[in-house]
Order: structure tokens, then C-alpha cells, then sequence
């Protein structure tokens, strides 16, 4: 049990260093990050809160909300199959 704990406790770390490589190119100061596994549905926003007057449809699951020019944030739809 205690290496089953281990091993998981060791990939979860490994998986958030990925991602804390990925999210440090960003060029955004803060993100914030929810999933909604019902829907499976990602919200990633990058201000709190995000106040977009404007949703562009880039993708057929991706959204990009923005303020005027400034992107607020991203919703990823059908998440979990963009692996």
C-alpha cells in the first residue's frame, strides 16, 4: 500500500513540474485552473475574474474569452480527449 501511495504521490508531482514548465511560458502573470469532470469541461482563466466581453470559437472544443484584446481566458470542452 505504502508504494502504491508512493508511486501515485510521485506522479502527481512529476505531472504538476510538467505543467508548471508549460504554464511559465505563458505570458500571463496569474492562471487559474478548474475542471469540471461531469461536463468535462477545463476553465483556464488568467484574472479573477475574467469580465470577457467577447468569446471567440477557435477550435469546435476550444474557446477564447477575452476583454476587448486582452485574453481572460480559455475553455476547454471534451477535455479529457485533448491528451
Amino acid at each position: 500500500m505504502a508504494t502504491s501511495v508512493a508511486q501515485t504521490t510521485e506522479e502527481i508531482v512529476g505531472k504538476c513540474f510538467a505543467m508548471a514548465r508549460d504554464v511559465l511560458q505563458l505570458p500571463v502573470r496569474n492562471v487559474w485552473i478548474d475542471y469540471d469532470k461531469e461536463a468535462d469541461v477545463m476553465y483556464v482563466s488568467f484574472r479573477k475574474p475574467q469580465r470577457a466581453t467577447k468569446t471567440v470559437e477557435v477550435d469546435e472544443d476550444i474557446l477564447v474569452r477575452k476583454d476587448r484584446r486582452t485574453v481572460v481566458g480559455v475553455t476547454i470542452l471534451n477535455a479529457s480527449s485533448h491528451r
